[in-house]
């Protein structure tokens, strides 16, 4: 019998999980300067929270969730993305009991029943964060330079960044009459999808891109935004520009999912195919109420881990090597043998990265392994040498070899 991964999934294997610990460790460090501290929640959660976080006219939640009956006859649902979980764990957990607002992040996959394609899988990566507790429209302009800066300091370049208020849901009611208006003549030349939208979320017709060609000339919600809503967007503009974040406005901008009100925000890069969208968010003033916690404002971004790297490698974007080795230890005779045991353990207690060889092969072959390995320093160690207590030391790059002390060694292999 021969197993396969599943459709949609991936192996990351050695060699290109570097480039993800790479990106990950870029995340948690920003996020770090950020004040955003790390969260973890379940794989999956009631699917009940995604109906009613996520929106029960979204595609998500329509056409992509994993959703099962477990043994408790319980309908459950992995994660198809991270806001709702992270908003169940707020109010679960009392977290609005915090008079300062809480700065969330997470790492970690998500799951959508998608077409596989480039960029997109059915279990897919996503960095995300959520800050919840308040209305300031400078809260909306720091998350969105938060993901600017993650594509920045990742390598990425040419990443735009597109802003859109979506108001209020008083502010959508009334624009949802005129974009009716606009549409309803021309119901015919869309989508089924689209039409399908139009009954029950229209604003949702204007994310599609099948029927762009169509919507030329349609009204903008920025034209029905109330004196609030108006006052709010131009205040997040405001701060993007004094902390210099290049944007543009983009009208039709709604994102996929119900729960955005005020500032909406897509990252968009291309050399993915077809996609451009490599991340986005947006606020959520009344996610957390709908979810049964208090009245508390919320803004948040989800960026999508394998198109970041896609991308990365796309631009043949050089990273740091993070899996270079220090020292590989060669060791000839069989005392040698015993103490490249001990001192490759030693030298790890102090930090050093090293290997030895485990395979009994003789010294041609095992600094052909050590140079496979991208080791910085071999050391050799014969049985004579060790007579001495000294080590041969080889700087591979500059292929100098001298005599150490073996009790020097770590000190040696400093940078």
């Amino acid at each position: 019998m021969k197993f396969q991964k599943s459709p949609g999934t991936q192996d990351i294997l050695p060699g290109a999980v570097e480039r993800w610990q790479y990106v990950e460790g870029k995340a948690r460090d920003i996020c770090r300067r950020f004040n955003f501290r790390e969260i973890r929640t379940p794989l999956f959660e009631s699917t009940e929270l995604f109906q009613r976080g996520v929106g029960e006219t979204t595609d998500i939640v329509e056409k992509e969730m994993y959703t099962f009956i477990d043994r408790g006859e319980r309908s459950l649902t992995l994660r198809p993305e991270g806001t709702a979980g992270v908003v169940r764990s707020y109010v679960e957990n009392k977290l609005f009991g915090d008079p300062d607002v809480s700065k969330l992040y997470y790492i970690g996959p998500m799951f959508r029943y998608e077409r596989a394609q480039a960029g997109r899988y059915r279990q897919f990566h996503q960095f995300g964060i959520e800050a919840i507790g308040a209305v300031d429209p400078a809260l909306d302009a720091e998350v969105i330079a938060l993901g600017y800066t993650f594509y920045t300091e990742v390598g990425l370049k040419g990443v735009r960044v597109e802003i859109n208020s979506v108001g209020t849901p008083a502010v959508r009611a009334a624009f949802r009459e005129r974009l009716l208006a606009f549409l309803n003549p021309k119901r015919e030349l869309l989508c089924k999808d689209c039409q399908s939208r139009m009954d029950r979320n229209p604003l949702r017709v204007l994310d599609c891109k099948v029927d762009q060609a169509h919507f030329e000339g349609a009204p903008s919600i920025l034209d029905s935004l109330d004196e609030e809503c108006s006052a709010h967007f131009e205040k997040v503009k405001q701060c993007l520009t004094d902390m210099s974040i290049p944007y543009e406005i983009n009208h039709r901008l709604v994102r996929g999912l119900d729960y955005y009100t005020h500032t909406a925000f897509e990252y968009k890069a291309e050399g993915i195919g077809a996609i451009d969208t490599i991340g986005g968010g947006g606020r959520y003033n009344g996610l957390v109420s709908d979810i049964g916690g208090p009245e508390q404002p919320g803004v948040g971004l989800g960026l999508g881990l394998e198109r970041t790297i896609l991308l990365l490698e796309h631009q043949q974007t050089e990273l740091p090597n993070l899996h270079e080795i220090d020292v590989y230890i060669v060791a000839l005779g069989d005392a040698a043998d015993r103490e490249a045991t001990r001192l490759v353990y030693q030298l790890r207690q102090q930090g050093v990265h090293a290997e030895r060889d485990y395979q009994g092969r003789k010294m041609k072959a095992q600094l052909k392994s050590a140079d496979r390995l991208g080791a910085r320093f071999t050391a050799i160690l014969g049985d004579d040498e060790l007579e001495r207590g000294e080590i041969a030391l080889k700087d591979m790059a500059k292929g100098e070899q001298r005599m150490v002390a073996i009790s020097a060694l770590a000190a040696e292999l400093q940078p």
